[in-house]
């Protein structure tokens, strides 16, 4: 059963990543087209013979700024999921962000060895529910909160409506298992939506995130923004941090692609806490423009999704390896001995240059 489970759910993720690469716009929207924008500025004749790619998030010492990013329902990619992605992450020396919607709880992936790991939180209608599960990842030994805030209701995705999603009945939301929250059924359109309908709270706002510092002393990741105006807000509210994101492009169409609206935010945040990219990143290239363009790191989601789907925890392990001395060369291309060293000067973007606006007629 567990093998026939393996192999339905390897063939829905990768027909899943087909229908999402066609998707009309998506590439635009998510950043893969966007990263293309920026062009480097490499400079010559630097020693490159060592290169230190080590950084550290919220104290926290990891091998290279290149992080997992929460990515829900991990079993329905492999049986493994969640404690494949865990034991990579780990192995590769970086941070995974688990999903408050993973098929795999706290304490599971907690279970699998030592890591440094975020927790990524919806906020239910239920507080009790809420403080409960930021207990328990602080009891597990999660070192942050990452607090998705681009989720009041969710997008309208067209292919989970077209095919009815669900979870299938093998699998749960094991972060909730045993708690009166209902169920993901079948519905006319996407099980999902109706989910999200009945429990997440509508009503969040900037007042909650003072509210979770009230009940832990984990720091606060605010994940979702996108503009200035939302990145000076957090910072009164007490952020630890902010995660540069649209959602993987199924929220809000025609939003900014996140490497787009990447330099605000770190404009707007004048150094005073870090900013993170979290979409669009295929290629170690696009990590070096995001920390040219301010970043303090990335999470990769997709990624991660399509290789545990296809080998697991060593297609995990790959993908990050691959990532990482993709980086390493750009870095050396580039002149940059170290994370420091990634300026603003080594890119252009298309904003950089002048448009001639046209001329008016006589």
């Amino acid at each position: 059963m567990t093998q026939l489970q393996s192999k339905s759910c390897q063939r829905w993720c990768m027909t899943t990543m087909h229908l999402v690469q066609r998707t009309s716009g998506l590439c635009r929207r998510t950043g893969m087209h966007s990263q293309g924008s920026c062009e480097f500025r490499p400079r010559i004749l630097i020693d490159v013979s060592k290169i230190d790619m080590t950084t550290t998030v919220l104290g926290f010492k990891i091998s290279m700024p290149i992080m997992i990013a929460p990515t829900a329902m991990q079993k329905m990619a492999h049986p493994e999921g969640e404690y494949a992605t865990a034991r990579a992450a780990s192995a590769a020396g970086t941070i995974m962000t688990l999903s408050s919607w993973a098929t795999s709880s706290v304490e599971e992936v907690a279970s699998t060895g030592p890591g440094i790991r975020f927790f990524q939180l919806y906020v239910y209608k239920d507080r009790h529910v809420v403080a409960q599960l930021v207990r328990r990842a602080e009891r597990a030994g999660f070192k942050a909160i990452a607090l998705t805030v681009d989720t009041p209701r969710l997008g309208r995705r067209e292919a989970d409506i077209k095919n009815r999603f669900t979870l299938p009945p093998f699998l749960t939301l094991k972060n909730f298992e045993g708690l009166d929250l209902g169920k993901m059924d079948r519905a006319d359109d996407s099980g999902l939506a109706s989910y999200v309908a009945g429990q997440i709270d509508r009503t969040l706002s900037w007042k909650d995130v003072k509210w979770l510092q009230t009940i832990t002393k984990l720091p606060i990741l605010v994940k979702g923004v996108l503009t200035a105006e939302d990145t000076r807000i957090a910072i009164q509210s007490g952020a630890a941090g902010i995660i540069v994101s649209n959602h993987g492009a199924r929220q809000l169409d025609y939003v900014p692609a996140t490497i787009m609206a990447l330099e605000e935010v770190v404009k707007a945040a004048q150094g005073r806490l870090p900013v993170f990219l979290d979409g669009g990143v295929r290629r170690g290239t696009d990590v070096f423009k995001a920390l040219a363009l301010g970043a303090s790191g990335i999470f990769i989601g997709r990624p991660v999704v399509f290789s545990l789907a296809a080998e697991g925890e060593a297609g995990v392990r790959k993908v990050l390896s691959m990532l990482r001395e993709e980086f390493e060369l750009t870095m050396a291309l580039s002149g940059c001995c170290s994370l420091k060293e990634i300026t603003r000067e080594h890119i252009v973007t298309e904003w950089d240059r002048p448009h001639p606006r046209p001329l008016p007629r006589l």
